[in-house]
């Protein structure tokens, strides 16, 4: 038997610019080309309010001597430490944009981690000393302020 693709179309009968588009996987797709909300398009940016909770995945970056972090992948990252690293500096961001990276320590543990120069601390100190036990898990909080500076602020040994 074939599959079904349902999808509904809700329209603003006063506009023939605005929907909501209900596919038969329940994602919603908001496009509105003169308004406030823009998903899934590339129209103009505008706020978009959400009652309740929302969130966002965290994704898994790929440990390597230099950890790459393309931050359209999303707000969230992780990664677990397999030896001393670098976090590089990332492509593809957005000012405004902030998440979190948690670094996990390896089952050996005692793991550094040096920064792309975009990467900045509070107070213009340096970089904190993550937690080198074992399994150890920090949070790494940042905000993109620029197309160059990305402000971060940490909590250690979290889990």
């Amino acid at each position: 038997m074939a599959a079904i693709l349902k999808t509904t179309i809700i329209q603003d009968p006063s506009s023939t610019s605005s929907n909501i588009l209900l596919d038969s996987s329940g994602n919603v797709n908001l496009a509105q080309t003169q308004g406030n909300v823009n998903i899934n398009t590339t129209g103009v940016s505008a706020k978009l309010y959400v009652q309740g909770n929302s969130a966002s995945n965290v994704y898994a970056l790929t440990d390597a001597s230099s950890i790459s972090v393309d931050m359209s992948q999303g707000n969230n990252f992780s990664v677990t430490l397999g030896g001393n690293r670098t976090l590089a500096n990332p492509t593809n961001m957005t000012v405004g944009q902030s998440g979190v990276f948690y670094i996990t320590q390896d089952g050996t543990g005692s793991r550094t981690l040096a920064y792309g120069a975009y990467y900045k601390f509070p107070n213009g100190g340096g970089a904190p000393v993550l937690t080198t036990t074992a399994s150890a898990v920090d949070a790494l909080f940042y905000t993109v302020r620029t197309s160059t500076s990305i402000t971060i602020n940490y909590v250690l040994n979290i889990g």
